[in-house]
C-alpha cells in the first residue's frame, strides 16, 4: 500500500511522560509555597494598587547552566536589596521563536550541537528553575510549545506569550489553562488588538487538545486564567511606549473592559534591538510614572553578565562566559546601576 502520512519524519523519539519528569525532578515543599506566594505578588502588582514595580529581567536565554547560575546569584542579592519597591523575576527563558532558522534554545537543543535532545533539554530546564527558585528569586518564561508546560509550569511564577504566538489560537487556550500570571505581547507589527483579544480568549473556559501528566493525548478542560494581562515590546512601526501609545493601550484595555495594567517590554523594537537603549526606555517609563501615569505596573529587560551578543553556531569551547547567544544584553555592571536607579526613582510613589 502506498504510503500517505510521515513521508518528511525521519525519526520519532519517545519522551518521559511529564509525570516520570515531575517524580524524577520533584519540586520541594518550600520551592510550592514559594511559588504560590510569588504568584500571588505578582498578582497584586499586575491588579491591586500595590505601588511596587514588577521588573522582569534576565538573560534573553539560558544556555550555559553554570553562567546562569551565577547570574542568578548576582540577582537575587541585587533583588533582596530592592525589595521594597521593586520586586524582581528573573528571566529563565528555556524556548525561543524562530523566525526562519536558528538555534531554538536549552529544552531543544541543550548540547548545542545539534543533537536536539529533548529529553535533556527538559531535565536541565526543570532542574534550573529549582535552583533560582531555591535562591528565593521567582521565575518567568515564555512558553512556546504546548507541551512544554506539562514539564515545567509548576516551577513558574510569571509566563508570557509572544509576539510571534499572541495571535495563536493554541497559545490562547494553552494560556486558559496556565496557572500564573500572564503577559501577552503585542503583535510583531506593533499593534496591541491581538493581544487584548488574546486576553479576553484565555480568560474564558477552553477545551482543546494536550497531553495528560502521563503522557497521554487528551482533551484539556480549563476553567480560564483571569490573570493575564498586556505587555508591549515595540513592532515594525517602531517603539510603542510614548505617553500616547501608553493612552491608546489604556483605552483598549477600558473598551474591552480589562484592567489598565501595562507592563513594557524594554527590548526589542521598542530598543531598536539595541540592547544598550533598553535603560533609556526605563527612563522613559519612570518619567511616565512620575507625571502621575498608574496603568504602567512594570517593565522587563534583557541582562546578562556581559554586554551584547556573540555569534552561534560556533565551537562552544570559543564561547564568551555569560554572553547571550540569542538577543543582545546589557551587562551586569550596567543592570545593578539601572535597578538601583529605579529604586531611587520610585521613593516619591512610598511616600
Amino acid at each position: 500500500m502506498q504510503r500517505t502520512s510521515d513521508l518528511n519524519v525521519v525519526e520519532t523519539r519517545p519522551l518521559p511522560a511529564p509525570s516520570a519528569l515531575l517524580a524524577e525532578l520533584p519540586k520541594t515543599t518550600a520551592q510550592a509555597e514559594f511559588v504560590t506566594a510569588a504568584r500571588r505578588e505578582i498578582h497584586r502588582l499586575i491588579f491591586t494598587d500595590d505601588r511596587r514595580f514588577l521588573l522582569i529581567i534576565g538573560p534573553c536565554s539560558i544556555h550555559d547552566i553554570e553562567a546562569g547560575r551565577d547570574y542568578a546569584r548576582r540577582l537575587a542579592d541585587l533583588a533582596r536589596e530592592v525589595s521594597d519597591r521593586v520586586m524582581i523575576v528573573m528571566r529563565v527563558y528555556f524556548e525561543k521563536p524562530r523566525t526562519t532558522v536558528g538555534w531554538k534554545g536549552l529544552v531543544m537543543d541543550p548540547h548545542l550541537d545539534g543533537s536536539h535532545d529533548i529529553a535533556a533539554g527538559l531535565r536541565l530546564g526543570r532542574s534550573f528553575l529549582r535552583d533560582v527558585l531555591d535562591l528565593g528569586l521567582p521565575t518567568a518564561t515564555e512558553f512556546l510549545d504546548p507541551i512544554t508546560p506539562q514539564y515545567v509550569a509548576d516551577l513558574v511564577c510569571w509566563g508570557a506569550i509572544g509576539a510571534r504566538t499572541t495571535e495563536s489560537q493554541t497559545h490562547r487556550q494553552m494560556a486558559s489553562g496556565l496557572s500564573m500570571p500572564l503577559g501577552f505581547k503585542n503583535s510583531t507589527d506593533g499593534t496591541f488588538t491581538a493581544a487584548i483579544n488574546a486576553i479576553k480568549a484565555a480568560s474564558q473556559p477552553q477545551t482543546f487538545l494536550g497531553i495528560s501528566l502521563d503522557g497521554a493525548a487528551s482533551a484539556i478542560v480549563t476553567r480560564g486564567n483571569p490573570d493575564c494581562h498586556v505587555v508591549l515590546r515595540g513592532g515594525a512601526a517602531g517603539p510603542n511606549y510614548s505617553p500616547a501609545h501608553i493612552a491608546q493601550t489604556e483605552a483598549l484595555l477600558a473598551k474591552a473592559n480589562l484592567p489598565k495594567s501595562i507592563l513594557v517590554d524594554c527590548s526589542h523594537d521598542n530598543s531598536a534591538k539595541k540592547p544598550e537603549l533598553q535603560p533609556d526606555v526605563l527612563r522613559a517609563l519612570l518619567a511616565q510614572i512620575a507625571a502621575g501615569n498608574t496603568s504602567i505596573m512594570g517593565a522587563m529587560i534583557e541582562s546578562n553578565i556581559g554586554a551584547g551578543n556573540q555569534p552561534f553556531p560556533q565551537p562552544k569551547e570559543k564561547l564568551k562566559y555569560g554572553v547571550s547567544i540569542t538577543d543582545g544584553c546589557i551587562d551586569w555592571a550596567t543592570t545593578e546601576s539601572l535597578v538601583r536607579e529605579l529604586h531611587t526613582a520610585l521613593a516619591p510613589r512610598f511616600k
